[in-house]
This record gives C-alpha cells, structure tokens and sequence, in this order.
C-alpha cells in the first residue's frame, strides 16, 4: 500500500541517529503550523481549480498526518492505525441511516449525535470544543453559531448591523493603542455576526476580497514610475481597474 511506504519513509527520516537532522528532533507543537499551513495550500489549489496542485497539496497534508501520528507512536500514546479506527468508528456512528437501523439521515442527524457525543464532554459550555487554533473570523461565527443554538442571538440582521455602528463609535472614541485594538476586535467580531446572519461565510467573504484587491493593485502597480505617483493619480489607475 502507497500508505505503508509514507509510513516507512517517515519512520527514518525520525530515526535519532540516521534520519534526517530537521525532522527527527520536530515535536507537536514545532509542526502544528505547518499543518495548518499545509489545509490552507489544499484550499487555495481547490480555489485555483488547478487538480495538479491538488494532488500534490493532499499529499502534504497526508503527511502532517503521518509525521503526528509518527511521533504519537514514539511516545506511546496511538498510532496511525488508532486515527484511521476513530475517524472510520465516527463516520459509521454519525451515519446511522447508511451504516445502521436509522431509516432517515442528513446534517439534522449528524449534528444530533454530536450533541449527544458533547453530553459526555465535562466541559458542558455551549461553546465547548470550538478550537483554539481556527482563524479568527471562522472561529467567530462558530462561536456566535453556538451562543445562538441556546438563544443567546439577534432575531435578525438589524441587531448586528447597529452593533457596528456602536463599536465603529466607541473605536473613534479611543486614544490608546491598547483600547482601539480591543474595540477594533469588538468591530470585527461585530461584522462577523452580521455576515451570519445574512448566511456570508466572512473568511470566505475576506477571502474574496483579498483576491479582488490583489488582482487589481497588481494591474495597477505596473504603471510606469507607479510608487512615485500621487495619491490622486494612483486612486485614477484603481478606478479604472475596478470598472
């Protein structure tokens, strides 16, 4: 199996006295980035529509999962097989009307028998178990997602919508470096809940826009003498890229 040959090949690389100088003295914590940036390579190549990349970006994230599951195995704590059981012991449980007796199914289901997996949990907050480590706009909206879930929301998109306004308000108000940084995060967190509530994805939507901004200031940015021009002149050329 294709598998088994990751496998081996990351055993060594991690050998302490033949493998390879980087790889073998990395810890959890020194290739969590890496996986992170590894998912984000993934999504840009599915965003690029470029299948080549794809293949290529699947297979280091593949890896991220080996090299973990690598030094798991060294400390005694699981192993690759341990990771493939749970996650194929968790795709059955939560997919009774395909692997089980259930006669309907669909996301209602899933999310129920999270709940019930959650119950279990001995952190009982509604907000448990949203990670630490998702992307500070993604983790917003999960956040609100599950404060809402209890009632704790806007019965509509006006609530969040004049929530920006009063944190726009108190932002200007402020004259410490420390005090804007705290209400700009009010801001943020502010328009996140209003793209929930208009059903917008805002990484996606922060995603967009950073694409649209990049396109453009680079069909603008090859304006002759371009950093010497004035602001005028530079706001001209990013009007006529946008039409």
């Amino acid at each position: 199996m294709t598998l088994d040959r990751l496998v081996t090949i990351m055993k060594r690389l991690r050998d302490p006295v033949r493998g390879c100088e980087w790889d073998s003295v990395q810890t959890f914590a020194t290739i969590a980035p890496y996986t992170i940036e590894e998912a984000y390579e993934v999504a840009d190549a599915i965003q690029r529509d470029d299948m080549t990349a794809l293949a290529d970006e699947l297979g280091d994230l593949q890896l991220q999962v080996v090299f973990h599951a690598e030094m798991a195995e060294e400390l005694g704590l699981f192993t690759l097989d341990d990771v493939v059981t749970r996650i194929s012991d968790k795709l059955e449980r939560r997919h009774p009307h395909i692997f089980g007796d259930a006669e309907n199914g669909g996301h209602h289901l899933w999310e129920q028998i999270k709940a019930e997996e959650r119950a279990a949990d001995p952190d009982q907050s509604a907000l448990a178990g949203v990670a630490l480590a998702l992307p500070a706009l993604e983790r917003a909206a999960k956040l609100q997602k599950r404060a809402a879930r209890v009632g704790f929301d806007w019965p509509d998109a006006s609530g969040p919508r004049a929530k920006i306004d009063e944190e726009l308000a108190e932002l200007e108000a402020e004259t410490s470096h420390e005090r804007r940084t705290d209400e700009l995060g009010d801001l943020l967190f502010a328009v996140v809940n209003l793209a929930r509530h208009l059903k917008v994805d805002p990484e996606e939507a922060l995603r967009q826009a950073n694409r649209k901004f990049e396109q453009r200031f680079r069909s603008i940015e090859t304006a002759p003498d371009f950093a010497d021009l004035s602001l005028d002149e530079k706001e001209a050329l990013w009007q006529a890229a946008k039409r």
